[in-house]
Order: C-alpha cells, then structure tokens, then sequence
C-alpha cells in the first residue's frame, strides 16, 4: 500500500508533462533535487541511528519520497528526451492540413473505428515534403477508408508501408507526433517477414475459418482467441458495449494469464522446476504478444497478465499489489504517454481491483449467497465498480445488467480462448483447424447470445451525468456499494456508516430504477394510450411520430439515434411504416441510424451527396425508397396524407428550401401541415399554389421557430395548435418573437418541445388535446 503514492506521483509527472512538455525538462531537474535531497536526508538519518533521532516511519516516508522522485525524474526526462524530435516535426508545418507523404513500419494491426474509417499504428522513417524528403524516427497513426486498402491482409505488422495523405495534429496525451489520413491507396513496399510473417498468417488463416461459421459467434472467435475484431458487427459490438462484454473482444490481462497459467502447469506437470515453469510461463506469453500483435496495449495487457498471476500464484493480495505498483509505474516511465490512455487506466484499475476488492466483497457476499457464487459475483463486480466511472468519461451510461452479463459469459470465455487459440496455431491441418473453430463457435455463441439478450432488456443502460461530475457520483455510488455489501464491523461508526450508504443506495436506485424504466419500454405506461401525433424531444432537430390504426409514421429523425431510440423505445414503437425526410440536413437526418431495420418505406426530397448515402443504408435495410414531390398521396393506417411541397418540376436546390411539406389528416389523426424548414419565400409560392385545406388543428412550424416566415401563411393555415420542435438553449435563438407574437396573436396554443420535453396531441370529440411530458 506504501507503494500507491509512487503510482500517484509518477502519473500525475506523466500526465502533466506530456500535456505541458515545456515543463519537463524544469520538472525533471526539481525531482531529481528531491531525490537527492532525500537520500542525503536518510544518510544523515543512518549516521545518527543510534540516538533514534530518526523513526522508522520517517524513514519509510523518506524511502517513498526517494522512489516517487526518481520514478517521476525519469518519466519527465523521458518526455525531455523526445522535445527535439517533436520540435523537429512541429518545424515541418503539419498542422495545418498539409499534403505528405510517409514511409513507416506497420507496428499495429488495422482496426474499425467509429467514424467507419480504419486506422492503425505505425513508426515513421521518412517525410516527404513536395520534393523533398526529411528523415524522422518516431510514432504515427495512420487512417484510411477501407475502400483505399486493396488487401488489407498485406497491411501488417512488420511491413513498411508508403501514404500519401493530409496531415494532422494527434489527439490529446498522444504519443504519435501525428496523424495522416491518407487519401489514395496505401503501397507496400516491403511485406512483413520472419516471425512477424509468420503471426500474420496464423491470424489470417483463423479468421478466414471463422468466417465460414454461421451468425454473431462466429464474430467473435477471433476476437476472443487473438483480439481481432476484424469480422465483429457494429450491432454486436453495440451489444457487447451496452452489456459490459467488450472486453473479451479484445486481448485483455486475463487471456494472458491464461496463455502464462497454462503454459505454467502443463511445466509442472512435467516436473520442472519452478524457475523454469516460470521461463516456460514467459516464452508462451512472448509467443501470445505476438501473434496478436506487439502494439502497446497488448503489451500493456501481457504486463497486467503477469502481475495478476504472481498474485493469485503468491495467493497473497499484498505481494500482487506490491508488484502492481512499480509494473504501473516503470511502464509510465517508459511511455509517459500512457497516462492518458483511458485504457491504460482500466487495466491497471481492473487488476487492481481483483487484488484489492473481490476477496473482501467475495466474503461479504457469502453472508446471502453461496461461496461459489459469491466469489463468481465478486470478480465481475470488482471490476465494475472500479472501471465504471473511468467508462462514465467515454460514454455517460450505465450497464445496468453488466455484472450478470459477465457472470454469465465467464464460464464460456476462457474455453473459447483456449480452443480458437488451438485452432489458431493449427493452419497446416485445414480440417483441424475448422474442426476447432467449430468448437469455439459455441462457447463464442454462448456469449454473443449473452450480449444480445443482455442489451435488449428493458433499461439496458442507464443514462448518467457527463463528465467529471459523472465519474465522481458514480465513484461515490461505488464505494457505498461496497461498504454495504462487506458489511459492518462492531463500532458504532462502522454500523452507521454502513447505514447511510445504504439509505444513499436505496434512494439512488429508487431513482436510477424510475429513470430506466421511463426510458424503456414501460415508459409507454406514462403517455396518454390515445395519442396519436407525437413530438419527441430530441433536442434541436425534428423527429415527429403519427400514429393511425396502428400503423406508424415518422418525420424526420432529429439529430441524435440515441434520442431517438429512447422516444421510439418510450413510445412502444418496434416498426416504422413510413419515413418521411424532408430534407438531409443533420438536425433532421442525423438520428436515421436508429430506424435502419425498421423501416418499410422511405419518402424524401431531394437528396444530398451525404443524402443519398443516407439513402442506401436504408436501401441496403430492406426499406422501399421513393422521392416524392408535390401530388403525390398516400394512406397511413386510416389517415391520408399528400405532398404539398417541392413542386415536381421544381429545379430547387437539395436543402431546407425543398423541403418535403405533408398534408395528413383522417383516421383519428387531427388535421396537420408540416412545414419542414421553408423559409418565407417558398412558404409564400406554397401558399400561392392554393394546395392548403385549411383550417389546420396543428401545424408543424417551420425550421423550429426561425425568423424567415410568412405571415399569410400562418393566417391561412389558422392553425389551432403550434408544434415548435426545438433544442433547450439552442445558440440560434430559436423560437423567435417574430414568429411566436404571429401564433400569439393567431390564438394558437402554442407547445414547445423546449420546454414541455415529448408533447402527444390526442384526438378526441371536441377536438384536439395536448399533452406535454414537461408540464401537464
């Protein structure tokens, strides 16, 4: 435990360094003096022994002062070291999109990330700057569109690559000194060799197996066997996401334990001696590394991997901490950068955690459950109530179902791990090898199937507050959990302690369990049954449920899926009849994700660039897609509705001007316009075309209150109700008074997604009634 205060000052040198490397080089030379200042303190200290002048409490602090100081000197001197190099690159203008060319050496495997693109590591050797050329030895990272690798089988570690491309700074905490999209098809100029050759194949080979296996497990063989995520879907990788199973996608400490731990026993069985156990235990992790790839979170991983097993081996939680500690921070010293790596972060706070907190939380869970049980439970909770506010600052939710998840799919990961392993070293024996990917398909199924059923119960995730304030609440929620479940000791304070995190607990949960079930399914249960025109609040950006025998039409998608998922889910809404984008700008496209597979038709104006890509994935979804324009009509469940605007040989340029404009009415739906986002000129022309059947019960107002509007077209419309879809403190400053002193005066009840949250209109025999989930 002495050594926490190590770790503490080495990372925070780390961090603040790497983020102000303008002060490394002072803060290098200040630890260094602390250093020697406090070994001159505990020279004098044992020269004077004898009187005792000096406690051994002091000389402990001293002996932490000492390690702290030299740990944090050398990561800051780490970051010194590399100022040149920097300096170097920062010279060369890059950081202001500028063309280049680069030759580098592949050192990670190619990766998906979340904007669809593929990125991987790589170490740079040459700039090319127009003609010309500026040797540099140092990090990069390298992205591409997957349409831009002819075969990204060729792109492995080991081989040196050529891009051409734009430059960019890094993100943040970054050790790469930055980042190139490169723009056209990347070259290999050498392909990998040797042993680098050899995993390359082993890798390729397995996938290519797992390929050929049926459904969502067959995503996951590689994944759970080497890490590679190649063949893993957006959908199950959402689901592994929302059910705290991602982990076992990538290559964690615990499949290096288990690489270590096998190798370990299989040499004991054997009767060898415990240092050459331990050699063996090394070698076959070596081998692991690298056919998984020698990138710094594996590495990072295999470090972890080995400090949990000396624990468990030691079976002394003291000695895995004791070793923890300066693992954490000699890793830092050696790549500072790694402390702002949030991964980084969660795998020494998971380890960690199984050191510290399982067995304390395994005994207090046997007070109610079985040992066995407990101690199952006690792993994955650890885990969770560590890393769970770490998550918070990547993505503000809460896996409400993750500690089950796990203890569900942890019998079936090791064995997947260890069979599609086999499988992976087997590529010489085709039959073999699929022999055993058929094996893996099942545990690997086991936990897509636990992932799946996990994700699409009710309240799957809990929305929680953004940011360092999430991460805190959460912390605090955390450590109550805890003291609940170890329990009380026989001092007063203890059991009130143990009392007030209780009431804490319960009052969160009470509230936290409300909040989940709104968002879910059961918030159906708290919206009037008889709606039947439904405004969700989205935020700024339109998204405008109609509802008619049943049958469901949707306007627009607003600009986030998630938003609109939870007024979809809230809505009871599985299936979407019809799709209306009236245009593609994103505050009315940008939800359109959470609707793919859903949707049977898609009506639309005229469609961006961006659009018609929108367009395809629906396409590619099963949907039915048609442009319309004015004339064109059609029925919703009982309703009808027409299109009133663009006109249909209007040459109108794709964008709010050419929105699609909807008459619905009939079938229990009150009489409505949409107006999309018109602004006032072809608001007056669509009032010039006498296509308007007024009076209207509500009507959608423009382009969510914007200034640019027609007067006589509202007087016409006379409408009874004005929806006004629009974001909470929006920098448009919208709805205007321009536009709401018209309604005012027009006497229309005017109902503002702002304010009133999710407004319903409900049809009943006087008319039409208002409901607003904020304010009655």
């Amino acid at each position: 435990m002495r050594l926490i205060p190590v770790v503490a000052v080495t990372w925070s040198v780390c961090a603040i360094t790497t983020e102000f490397p303008e002060a490394a080089r002072s803060t290098a030379a200040g630890l260094w003096g602390v250093m020697f200042v406090a070994l001159a303190t505990m020279a004098c200290a044992g020269l004077r022994s004898k009187s005792e002048t000096f406690s051994h409490a002091i000389l402990t602090v001293l002996t932490v002062i000492v390690v702290a100081a030299a740990l944090g000197a050398a990561a800051a001197t780490n970051v010194a070291l590399e100022a040149p190099l920097r300096a170097q690159v920062q010279a060369l203008g890059l950081d202001d999109g500028r063309a280049i060319a680069i030759e580098a050496t592949v050192v990670g495997k190619v990766e998906r990330r979340t904007d669809d693109s593929v990125a991987f590591d790589a170490t740079v050797s040459v700039i090319v700057l127009g003609e010309d050329e500026h040797a540099v030895h140092g990090p990069v990272i390298v992205r591409v569109e997957p349409a831009d690798i002819a075969d990204s089988n060729s792109i492995d570690v080991g081989a040196v690559i050529r891009a051409h491309g734009t430059a960019r700074p890094a993100y943040e905490g970054s050790r790469a000194l930055f980042e190139i999209d490169a723009s056209r098809e990347i070259s290999v100029l050498t392909a990998p060799s040797g042993v680098f050759a050899l995993a390359s194949h082993l890798r390729h080979h397995l996938v290519e197996s797992a390929s050929r296996m049926p459904g969502y497990g067959a995503e996951l063989i590689p994944g759970l066997a080497i890490g590679d995520t190649a063949l893993v879907s957006t959908e199950l990788d959402q689901a592994m996401k929302t059910s705290s199973l991602s982990h076992l996608t990538a290559v964690s400490g615990a499949n290096c334990a288990l690489v270590v731990g096998i190798a370990f026993l299989m040499a004991a069985q054997c009767g060898a001696a415990r240092a050459l156990r331990v050699l063996c235990g090394l070698t076959a992790l070596a081998g692991f590394v690298l056919i998984v790839t020698p990138e710094p979170s594996v590495v990072r991983a295999a470090a972890m991997a080995i400090v949990a097993m000396l624990g468990v081996l030691l079976a002394r939680t003291a000695a895995g901490l004791a070793v923890l500690c300066p693992a954490v921070s000699l890793l830092l010293v050696i790549d500072p950068w790694l402390s702002a790596s949030l991964g980084f972060a969660l795998s020494a706070a998971a380890t960690a955690a199984l050191l510290l907190l399982a067995r304390p939380l395994a005994h207090g869970l046997s007070r109610w459950l079985p040992r066995a049980l407990a101690l199952a439970l006690s792993v994955p909770l650890s885990a969770q109530l560590v890393c769970g506010p770490l998550l918070i600052l990547i993505a503000p939710t809460v896996p409400i179902y993750g500690v089950l998840a796990n203890l569900l799919a942890a019998p079936a990961a090791p064995v997947a791990t260890v069979i599609g392993l086999g499988a992976c070293l087997m590529p010489w024996a085709p039959w073999v090898q699929d022999g055993l990917v058929a094996l893996t398909w099942l545990p690997a199924s086991w936990i897509a199937g636990t992932a799946r059923t996990a994700s699409e119960l009710p309240g799957a995730s809990l929305p929680w507050a953004e940011g360092l304030w999430g991460a805190v609440l959460l912390t605090a929620i955390g450590l109550a959990v805890f003291v609940v479940l170890v329990g009380a000791g026989q001092r007063r304070w203890q059991r009130a302690t143990v009392t007030i995190a209780a009431l804490s607990l319960a009052v969160v949960v009470g509230i936290g369990g409300g909040a989940a079930l709104l968002a879910s399914s059961f918030g159906r249960f708290t919206l009037p049954a008889e709606w039947s025109v439904m405004a969700c609040d989205v935020g700024q950006g339109d998204a405008i449920l109609v509802r008619s025998a049943g049958a469901i039409a949707l306007v627009d998608t607003g600009p986030d899926p998630a938003a609109l998922k939870r007024c979809l889910t809230r809505a009871g809404v599985d299936k979407i009849d019809i799709l209306v984008l009236t245009h593609f700008d994103a505050d009315h496209v940008g939800g359109v994700d959470a609707t793919v597979g859903r949707v049977h038709s898609v009506l639309h104006g005229p469609p961006t660039p961006d659009g018609a890509l929108v367009l395809d994935s629906l396409a590619r979804s099963g949907a039915l897609v048609s442009q319309v324009h004015a004339g064109v009509n059609g029925a919703l469940g009982d309703s009808r509705w027409r299109v009133l605007w663009p006109e249909a040989d209007s040459a109108a340029t794709p964008g709010n001007d050419a929105s699609v404009v909807l008459d619905v009415r009939g079938g229990g739906v009150p009489t409505m316009l949409m107006l999309g986002d018109l602004s006032a000129a072809p608001q007056q022309s669509l009032l010039a075309s006498h296509v308007l059947k007024p009076p209207y019960a509500i009507v959608k107002v423009a382009h969510h209150g914007s200034a640019d509007q027609s007067t006589a077209l509202y007087t016409t419309a006379a409408p009874s109700i004005a929806l006004l879809t629009v974001g909470a403190d929006n920098r448009y400053g919208h709805p205007r008074d321009e536009i709401t002193v018209v309604l005012n005066d027009l006497g229309a009840v005017i109902a503002r997604t702002d304010i009133a949250g999710t407004i319903a209109v409900i049809t009943t025999d006087t008319g039409a009634r208002i409901w607003r989930d904020r304010g009655g």
